[in-house]
């Protein structure tokens, strides 16, 4: 059974991503700061994959060590998903308004602690040839209004993989756009919309495990892509 490390798994596409690739075989190790919701969650995925709840913030040293150390006990790794974040303030604040605290710990969460986390789990992706999937967002190339603290943290993110695909060529790396999907932080970066029209996090999951499936050449892809590609059989 392939293994995989799933962060920010108790709700939203986090969720969404340890659901499906529990339906299609892959042991678990997940994670969220709820342990009661991420326990509900474990509880509802495939019975017959071996699901390792841990809860915990990950941007604690030793909460990343027992991640890898869940993962170790299953056998290994083939991959990790980074998709615990932060959007910081909401409603979203001009650049120029945001709190110096708020952007350290936008930078804490979106940046040191998947890159700290990388760092932890590289031995036992290195032993399996593993993949690592960077969950990032199109406010990393476009610039919105109100995007000031959460977009330049993907945007170094992004970068920090693209210098991890190349010191490491066993590796794959992606930096995954999910675009536009109905969740709570979706929902807390417009407070006062109807977000009822954007994508259902469930909708979005199979891109992730068809990208990991393909294997393509490290780099960015968008799910409405990878989702298009293989429908038409490519």
């Amino acid at each position: 059974m392939p293994i995989a490390i799933v962060t920010g798994a108790s709700r939203g596409l986090g969720r969404a991503f340890a659901a499906d690739l529990a339906r299609a075989g892959w042991d678990l190790v997940v994670d969220a700061r709820d342990a009661t919701a991420l326990a509900t969650a474990a509880a509802s995925w495939n019975a017959d994959t071996r699901v390792v709840p841990v809860p915990g913030d990950v941007t604690h040293p030793a909460h990343r060590s027992d991640l890898a150390s869940a993962a170790a006990g299953l056998g290994g790794l083939d991959l990790l998903v980074n998709n615990a974040g932060a959007l910081g303030p909401s409603p979203l604040p001009a650049v120029a308004e945001l709190a110096p605290q708020a952007l350290r710990e936008l930078w804490e969460v979106n940046v040191v602690a998947p890159l700290a986390l990388i760092g932890r789990v590289l031995p036992l992706l290195r032993a399996r040839r593993g993949a690592v999937v960077n969950l990032t967002s199109d406010a990393a190339v476009e610039a919105y209004p109100g995007w000031g603290g959460y977009g330049p943290t993907k945007v170094a993110l992004d970068h920090a993989g693209r210098v991890l695909a190349v010191e490491e060529p066993d590796i794959d790396v992606y930096a995954f756009d999910p675009g536009d999907v109905r969740t709570d932080m979706h929902q807390a970066a417009f407070p006062d919309e109807d977000i009822s029209d954007r994508a259902d996090p469930g909708d979005v999951a199979p891109a992730l495990r068809r990208l990991v499936g393909r294997r393509p050449p490290s780099g960015r892809y968008r799910a409405v892509e990878v989702l298009a590609v293989t429908e038409v059989g490519a």
